[in-house]
């Protein structure tokens, strides 16, 4: 399997596509690369290379719990180092929900990277930052705090990443719970310390600083709420607002798995989208 050493941490990466224009695209939340294989395919049919990755603690790749930054900043900055590892100077970003937050700042924190964003699932509102907090953070300090770091391993999550990575087993065992705690708190401060609308996290400043393409592909669940991309897409300079054949859901999240049946319509739109940019 390909690992990169990214930062002194093994980073799980796959290429789908093998000539054209570099794409990377980042599943939202904490969920594998693999989630997002089927519309890479399709994307590098249009005549793409399409770079997939696993971010430090998701995934196949290594657990590893530190850092005074916040985690989405940690792994903007692990994406720009792994491009630039593979020789990739400038490339598409793209991802959806988390993975949207992320190409932002990748954009905002390495100028020149980015030549265009595709921002798929925006997150935004009151529901995400009701939900969001417990489901990255609380959940996992209140697991270390009741039963440290075997309790910390036998919740869905870690017991994801210890079967994708068995050697991430032994990273977490070894963990002092008090330190565990420690990081995930801080990073939980910051994750919580940003605006909620329209894009969690992320100032309207910073979207207004944009100064690349932008796609634009709302979701239609309260965490996703098309309201914050139509919302954001009033701020970004440069943007173009594509709503898929789809009703609002009254669900607090709808899994991306659920939208298989639009993954042609997404690669499509995501192609003529790039194809423009590149003419």
């Amino acid at each position: 399997m390909p690992y990169a050493l990214v930062r002194g941490v093994q980073i799980f990466y796959q290429i789908i596509g093998d000539h054209g224009p570099w794409f990377t695209l980042s599943t939202g939340g904490r969920r594998s690369h693999a989630e997002f294989i089927s519309l890479a395919q399709k994307i590098a049919k249009g005549g793409f290379r399409v770079l997939l990755h696993d971010r430090r603690n998701t995934g196949a790749s290594e657990v590893s719990i530190s850092g005074q930054d916040g985690e989405e900043i940690i792994w903007a900055d692990d994406l720009a180092e792994l491009l630039k590892q593979l020789g990739i100077g400038q490339a598409f970003i793209g991802g959806a929900s988390s993975g949207a937050r992320l190409s932002i700042l990748v954009n905002q924190r390495h100028p020149g990277i980015a030549k265009a964003l595709v921002l798929i699932r925006l997150t935004g509102g009151e529901t995400a930052a009701a939900r969001l907090p417990k489901k990255y953070y609380q959940q996992f300090i209140d697991a270390a705090k009741s039963g440290g770091m075997q309790a910390v391993c036998q919740t869905s999550d870690y017991q994801e990443r210890i079967t994708a990575r068995p050697e991430n087993l032994e990273v977490l065992m070894k963990m002092d719970p008090e330190e565990f705690i420690r990081v995930l708190e801080n990073w939980l401060s910051i994750f919580v310390s940003g605006p909620t609308y329209p894009v969690m996290g992320v100032e309207e400043s910073t979207l207004q600083a944009i100064q690349v393409p932008v796609l634009i592909i709302p979701g239609n669940d309260r965490t996703h709420a098309r309201g914050n991309a139509v919302a954001a897409s009033q701020i970004i300079p440069q943007v173009e607002l594509f709503q898929l054949p789809i009703e609002d859901q009254d669900a607090d999240i709808i899994s991306f798995t659920e939208w298989a049946p639009l993954e042609e319509s997404i690669a499509t739109k995501v192609i003529s989208f790039l194809k423009a940019i590149q003419s």
